[in-house]
């Protein structure tokens, strides 16, 4: 059964015996059967694809990357028109319409690397998310504002208040070097200029 996953840039389909030869060239066997050699944790179906490369890590997988823009199978098995392509490929190029060459090329790759670069849109989602989480911040702050906090000190919004506690820390001379009284003139009995 094959498994074709664009999307997903992951080629599975059913595994014929190419399998364990590969996974012995992987762990650095020879050529033929290696009983010696351990198989690989995770099973990799290819099916019939041909295996054209080395790709991005050396696995046989079909992935599309700009990084690694040659996977190591093709795309999909050469069969029926496709096989019917290649054999036609093998021949002068200018016999082939364009409409051939586009498909050859569908054949061995799942997208164009203009199409894997394309935007995805996906900022939008990640803009959209940020403002609601903002937006619900706001919104628990006003919430914390109106119905926990107490109101504010009378200390605060009274201004007679807020002069009296001037003046005493005036009196106490309260940070003269740095702070608010550094600003006052002690011998003139006013604040600087």
């Amino acid at each position: 059964m094959a498994g074709l996953i664009c999307k997903n840039r992951l080629i599975l389909s059913q595994s014929g015996p190419l399998l364990s030869q590969l996974s012995a060239r992987a762990y650095g066997g020879g050529g033929g059967h290696a009983p010696h050699l351990p198989l690989p944790q995770t099973k990799v179906d290819i099916g019939k694809r041909e295996v054209v490369g080395f790709g991005g890590n050396g696995e046989v997988t079909y992935i599309d990357s700009v990084m690694a823009p040659f996977p190591a199978i093709r795309f999909k098995e050469d069969a029926g028109e496709i096989a019917a392509l290649r054999e036609k490929e093998k021949g002068d190029w200018k016999k082939l319409t364009t409409e051939e060459k586009k498909t050859l090329y569908r054949a061995s790759f799942c997208q164009t690397l203009t199409e894997v670069e394309a935007p995805t849109g996906e900022w939008k989602s990640i803009l959209g998310l940020t403002l609601i989480g903002i937006s619900i911040g706001i919104w628990g702050y006003l919430w914390m504002k109106a119905f926990v906090y107490n109101d504010m000190p009378d200390t605060i919004l009274n201004e007679e208040k807020q002069k009296a506690q001037i003046d005493r820390m005036i009196a106490l001379r309260v940070n003269p070097i740095e702070g608010l009284t550094s600003n006052y003139d002690y011998e003139k009995g006013q604040w600087k200029k």
